[in-house]
C-alpha cells in the first residue's frame, strides 16, 4: 500500500487536457468522455483506498507491550483483520 501511495503522489493525472477529448462526433464519444473522467478521478480515489489501508495495516500492529496482542483489536496476533488485508493486496 505504502507503494501505491508513493506511486499515486508521483503519478500524473489523467485529465481532458492531458489526454485529450475525443471528436464529438465519434459514435464512441460519450464513452471516451466517461472513461477519461474516470481516470482522472481514479488517481484520487486509489490514494485514498491506498490511504485507508495502511492506516489499518498500522493499527492492527503487534501491541508494543504484549507482541502476542494486535494493539486494535485486543485479538491474537496476526489478528483476522491484519491477515485479511495483507492477502488482499499481495
Amino acid at each position: 500500500m505504502q507503494q501505491i501511495l508513493e506511486r499515486s503522489d508521483r503519478a500524473v493525472p489523467w485529465e481532458p487536457d492531458t489526454v485529450g477529448l475525443p471528436d464529438a462526433r465519434s459514435d464512441s464519444a460519450l464513452a471516451r468522455i466517461n472513461d477519461v473522467a474516470f481516470y482522472a478521478n481514479a488517481r484520487n480515489e486509489v490514494s485514498a483506498l491506498a490511504s485507508v489501508c495502511v492506516d489499518l495495516l498500522h493499527l492492527h500492529n503487534p501491541d508494543g507491550e504484549d507482541e502476542r496482542r494486535c494493539q486494535g483489536c485486543r485479538l491474537p496476533w496476526p489478528c483476522p483483520t491484519f491477515g485479511e488485508i495483507s492477502r488482499l493486496v499481495s
